[in-house]
C-alpha cells in the first residue's frame, strides 16, 4: 500500500487525517514541522507527500521545493491560506492538487486516490492512432515516429489528462501551466488546444473537448494507460 507523508502542525488535524488515512489502508508518517519532515524524507520513500503551508519552522512552500529538488514525489497542500496568489505560489512549486480548509475527508481521500492513481498509471496512454508518451514527453505515431510538442503544451496535455473526467477551467489552467509567465491570456491556451489536437491527429478532436464558457475536458473513451 501506498506511503504517505502528512506535514501538518495542527495536533487535532494531524492526529484525525492520520487515523483516516491509515483506516484506508495506507501507511502515513506525520511530522509537524518543516526539521522533522525534511529528515524523514532523507531516510524514507514515499508515493504521497500532504504539505500544510504555516508550518512554525517555515514555509510549506519552500519546503515543498526543498523536497521536490532531492526525490520527484508528487505532492498535495492543504491549508487555510487559499488566496489566488497562495493557489498560484502552490502551483508554480509543482503541487498537484490545491486543497482549502476547512475540507471535507471524503474530498481529501478522493483526491489522494486520483493523485496516486494517476502517478501509479500514467507512463503511456494509447490512442486511436496516436500514443502518449509521459516519459518522453513526445506523441508517438504508428510509425514508431516522435513529434515533440512544446513544454507548456504538453504541461496542458498532461494537465487535461491527470484531471480527467473534470473539465478543467481556463483560470486553473492559466494559473497552474503558465503561471504568470509571460502574461498569457486567453488566446494563449486556445492556440496551444490547436497545437495539441494537430498532434494528436484523429484523437486529438475527439479527445479534447471544449467545454463554452468553462474551459477543457479530456474525454478519451476507452484509453489503454500503460505500466
Amino acid at each position: 500500500m501506498s506511503r504517505l507523508l502528512l506535514v501538518e502542525d495542527d495536533s487535532t488535524l494531524g492526529e484525525t487525517l492520520r487515523e483516516r488515512l491509515e483506516k484506508e489502508g495506507y501507511t502515513v508518517r506525520w511530522v509537524e514541522t518543516q526539521a522533522a519532515a525534511e529528515l524523514v524524507f532523507e531516510k524514507e520513500t514515499f508515493d504521497l507527500i500532504l504539505f500544510d503551508v504555516g508550518l512554525p519552522d517555515g514555509s510549506g512552500f519552500d519546503l515543498a521545493r526543498k523536497l521536490r529538488a532531492k526525490k520527484p514525489t508528487p505532492f498535495v497542500f492543504i491549508t487555510a491560506m487559499n488566496s489566488a496568489e497562495h493557489r498560484l505560489e502552490g502551483y508554480e512549486a509543482g503541487a498537484e492538487e490545491f486543497i482549502p480548509k476547512p475540507f471535507h475527508l471524503k474530498e481529501l481521500l478522493m483526491r489522494v486516490r486520483h493523485v496516486l492513481g494517476t502517478h501509479a498509471a500514467l507512463s503511456e496512454l494509447k490512442l486511436e492512432d496516436r500514443t502518449i508518451d509521459f516519459n518522453s514527453q513526445a506523441i508517438v505515431m504508428k510509425s514508431g515516429e516522435k513529434e515533440f510538442v512544446p513544454a507548456r503544451d504538453f504541461e496542458l496535455l498532461k494537465l487535461l489528462v491527470q484531471s480527467s473526467p473534470r473539465v478543467v477551467s481556463r483560470d486553473e489552467i492559466l494559473d497552474r501551466v503558465w503561471g504568470e509567465d509571460r502574461f498569457p491570456n486567453q488566446r494563449t491556451i486556445d492556440n496551444a488546444i490547436v497545437r495539441l489536437r494537430h498532434a494528436l491527429g484523429e484523437s486529438g478532436s475527439k479527445c479534447i473537448r471544449s467545454v463554452r464558457g468553462v474551459g477543457y475536458q479530456w474525454e478519451a473513451e476507452g484509453d489503454h494507460r500503460g505500466e
